[in-house]
């Protein structure tokens, strides 16, 4: 903290209340914890708070009460929805020095952990007892449990294990007025009233600071199999998903486009199969070899796939993930455009034939690039900024053909965020998935959880 910002009365103030508590200011720090991966607005809090217990949140949170100070709750700000931005002088609360395992239960096989502790480090602890925790996804050692708590974070194994929601067996949350909330206490059964609970998943920080999480764990699966596909087109995209579900034990099942290939090969990713083709598919699934490339010989058969391979070792099947788990880092480079969707998986069909000709008339000279979870109907696309448009007419041009976006999801029963929140950038297009009677509700909720309208402003609505 720098003697400029100990000046500040009401900064100040919280260094006195809590001489421990470590307090930020440097410009470089603000602009670093400021900001989410949208990199979208200029971040500029008023300071950076970092608690190392929950009593320390709460007084945080009364502070602000006090003097009526907007707070930012902040996890491995990963998210692409500008959720975890700080803009306009907030505080940011960041859980990242919240970050232990505080106990493990043989009997329930839960889990429990502070807030700032990273997915990849839930993985590891719960590998040390057998278990699993299956949430899983790229930003596994950057992305915190707090955030992905928030946003109800999906992955690349939701086709076998469910959102972030289904292995929450008990939260301890601050609200906005600085209350501890004890919530469902690792009950398998409860239903004494409302679960709020599941009211905080998904609720992006704005109704309270998830501050230590009781995990759900599960038993490994059995030895899985890891197979890229190639495939001609979109329509064999769907007839392949049909037919490996109803055929083999799926674990995850994903897409991408051979834009998004050429990206990730370029980024250091090795090419696995030869030739050129539309699309691609990197499954996992329960099942032996011989079952594997049955089922494969009967898409090809029917033309849906083009080629393939099995990985033969865990260093083969890491390779080929990469192809997907790799996109989005490849992409960051230029700083894309990203809508993240979700959809019935029955709808799919009728709507990728609508969206790719709405992109393609309104994105006639950017590249789009596709990928996402396929079995369960969430699709990410992400438009790069042609050389010599500004980065003004870009985000309005976006913004424009996500108008027409959202009006195609409303239409099909989808949603304009499947995984990422809505934060700042989706706010205008809740409305193409929330009836204004729900929001109204949303907003209600709100009130009474943070009566002053302190924790994350700006976001959702």
């Amino acid at each position: 903290m720098t003697a400029t910002s100990l000046a500040h009365p009401v900064l100040a103030d919280l260094a006195g209340r809590l001489p421990a508590l470590r307090l930020l200011t440097e410009p470089s720090d603000l602009e670093h914890y400021g900001r989410d991966w949208t990199r979208r607005w200029m971040p500029a809090p008023l300071a950076v708070a970092l608690p190392a217990s929950v009593e320390e949140v709460q007084a945080i949170v009364c502070w602000a009460n006090e003097h009526r100070i907007y707070v930012v709750p902040s996890g491995g700000r990963t998210g692409l929805s500008g959720g975890a931005v700080a803009a306009n002088g907030e505080l940011v609360l960041s859980l990242e020095r919240m970050n232990r395992v505080l106990g493990f239960d043989a009997v329930d096989r839960t889990l429990t952990v502070q807030a700032g502790i990273s997915l990849q480090a839930v993985h590891d602890a719960a590998r040390a007892h057998g278990l699993i925790y299956p949430v899983d996804f790229a930003a596994r050692g950057s992305c915190s449990i707090g955030g992905n708590i928030a946003t109800n974070a999906g992955g690349i194994r939701v086709i076998r294990y469910g959102n972030t929601r289904e292995w929450i067996a008990g939260l301890t949350v601050v609200a906005g007025n600085g209350e501890r909330l004890d919530l469902n206490r690792g009950l398998i059964k409860n239903s004494s009233g409302y679960d709020l609970r599941q009211l905080m998943i998904g609720s992006e920080g704005t109704l309270g600071v998830v501050v230590e999480a009781t995990l759900k764990l599960t038993e490994p699966p059995p030895a899985s199999q890891v197979m890229l596909l190639a495939l001609p087109d979109m329509a064999a995209l769907m007839q392949v998903f049909a037919l490996f579900r109803v055929k083999l034990n799926l674990q995850a099942f994903e897409f991408f486009t051979d834009v998004a290939l050429k990206h990730v090969l370029a980024h250091g990713a090795q090419r696995a199969i030869d030739g050129e083709h539309s699309y691609y598919v990197v499954t996992e699934f329960d099942a032996d070899e011989d079952a594997a490339l049955a089922v494969f010989e009967h898409g090809a058969e029917q033309g849906w796939i083009s080629d393939g391979v099995i990985a033969q070792s865990e260093a083969q099947a890491a390779a080929l993930w990469r192809l997907r788990e790799g996109i989005t880092e490849s992409l960051a480079p230029h700083r894309p455009y990203k809508n993240d969707i979700s959809l019935r998986i029955s709808a799919l069909p009728v709507f990728l034939q609508e969206i790719q000709a709405l992109l393609g008339r309104e994105y006639p000279q950017a590249e789009v690039v596709w990928f996402g979870h396929i079995g369960d109907g969430n699709l990410h696309i992400n438009v790069l900024k042609p050389e010599g448009l500004s980065d003004a007419d870009f985000i309005a041009q976006c913004e424009h053909v996500t108008k027409l976006l959202a009006d195609t999801l409303q239409r099909h029963g989808g949603s304009i965020s499947a995984e990422h929140g809505i934060g700042l950038v989706k706010k205008a297009y809740l409305g193409s998935t929330r009836s204004e009677a729900e929001i109204a509700l949303m907003r209600g909720v709100k009130q009474v959880f943070d009566p002053k309208g302190l924790l994350n402003p700006g976001k959702v609505f």
